[in-house]
């Protein structure tokens, strides 16, 4: 943009640039507040491009994936209460609020949810499986296994084959000689596209009686058509880059502000431009103590984003 703007280049349609607030809590004050209290800044916008997807993914030395986000994952972070008989740690409980709370966390940790294979999901798998030579049955009774034959792939994509729930924690208690009459934990929850009431059901049955849950932040799964003249646009910028890469759609296991703008009846998806060395494990820099991108990277980013502003 700042390129743009110096050299006076105009692109190829009007573009709003947003720059936001807060979206790793959720966005509710910044997308989510926009949109339901300045929703007039974006009047006429119908296509988003933000966060979490067009980087590469190397297939092998040679071929990559550019996997372009045009589905999320749906967000159910969820507050557990366990409620019991308070009493003295030296004396039998049967009705104790810590132990009814951790083993509802257990039981919902070790829960393998089931395989639900989403377009998105499909069409990026039955890529990586056409340009490694593999034939996978997608209507295998063990999916898991037949996957498996797309080695690393499958494991890149594990995280976006089924719904999934975390706990990631747990406050109970003050004193070591006190059982408490409540503990409470935090799990976070992740539903695929369609498949929301699969989760809460599931959450549901795996709570013991004593135990309440409650949102913390519960924000909608989204999905959008891998087709039109800027989905086109982003392929086609990749390929001029990168004659090696292979777009494909791609379901976001996490979330971003895409999921306010939704709301608006603006079709998104995640989309940046970034090549990355092959031995990179980019998944894993995430939110890490050392999360970067190299420069290099970056450089092709805005090979590939100017081609896009001057096209789309």
């Amino acid at each position: 943009a700042r390129h743009f703007a110096r050299t006076g280049t105009r692109p190829a349609r009007e573009i709003v640039l947003a720059f936001l607030a807060d979206e790793e809590a959720g966005g509710k004050f910044g997308a989510h507040w926009l949109v339901e209290h300045r929703p007039e800044l974006f009047a006429g916008v119908t296509e988003a491009i933000g966060e979490g997807g067009g980087f590469s993914y190397a297939l092998d030395d040679t071929r990559r994936l550019y996997p372009i986000e045009n589905a999320q994952r749906g967000m159910a972070w969820m507050e557990l209460t366990a409620t019991g008989r308070a009493g003295h740690g030296s004396s039998p409980n049967d009705e104790n609020a810590v132990t009814d709370l951790a083993e509802s966390l257990t039981r919902i940790g070790r829960h393998t949810f089931p395989v639900r294979l989403i377009e998105p999901v499909r069409a990026l798998l039955a890529e990586a499986a056409r340009l490694q030579g593999v034939d996978i049955d997608f209507d295998a009774e063990d999916l898991d296994a037949e996957l498996a034959k797309l080695g690393h792939v499958a494991d890149f994509m594990q995280v976006v084959l089924r719904n999934s729930a975390n706990p990631t924690m747990f406050t109970a208690g003050y004193q070591t000689n006190v059982i408490p009459g409540k503990a409470t934990a935090r799990v976070d929850g992740r539903f695929l596209p369609g498949h929301e009431q699969e989760l809460i059901d599931t959450i549901d049955a795996l709570l013991l009686p004593s135990v309440s849950r409650e949102w913390v932040n519960h924000d909608i799964a989204m999905e959008t058509s891998f087709d039109g003249p800027l989905v086109d646009a982003m392929c086609a910028a990749v390929r001029a880059e990168d004659p090696d890469g292979h777009p494909v759609p791609y379901c976001n296991p996490g979330g971003t502000d895409a999921k306010a703008f939704t709301q608006l009846g603006v079709r998104c998806f995640g989309f940046k431009g970034l090549k990355l060395p092959a031995d990179l494990d980019y998944g894993r820099l995430f939110h890490g103590v050392d999360e970067r991108v190299p420069l290099e990277g970056l450089r092709f980013g805005v090979r590939v984003m100017t081609r896009l502003w001057q096209d789309c």
